[in-house]
């Protein structure tokens, strides 16, 4: 398994283990340069924002992957987390819904989560 498809695999669970809501993984290294992986996910509150970012950031820190930037803080309600190959997003509802970020990158390959296995 490539890097970056377990580096999403690994984010992907951590999110799960945090209970991040409609989970999704769109494939972009064909359409874009950015990274090869977009994660986005949906908290219910900026509580529940922050302990996803922790758990994505101690998980890839632990399979040894830092983050390159993080954009937002704790009282956001986007947070994005660049890693290089992927890229986490991680939304309140209200705001993955006005950014729709799954419109903006139709052109990318959605993938289910439980596929990176």
């Amino acid at each position: 398994m490539d890097i970056s498809r377990e580096m999403a695999k690994t984010a992907c669970h951590a999110l799960s283990e945090k209970k991040a809501e409609d989970l999704r993984v769109i494939e972009i290294s064909e359409i874009s340069p950015l990274a090869d992986y977009f994660i986005i996910a949906t908290g219910s509150n900026t509580n529940q924002i922050q302990a996803m970012v922790d758990a994505v950031d101690e998980a890839l820190t632990k399979a040894g992957h830092q983050v390159k930037q993080v954009e937002g803080n704790r009282n956001s309600s986007w947070v994005l987390m660049d890693y290089g190959d992927i890229i986490v997003h991680i939304f309140s509802q209200e705001d993955r819904l006005f950014y729709n970020l799954e419109k903006i990158w139709t052109d990318g390959k959605r993938i289910e989560v439980e596929d990176l296995a």
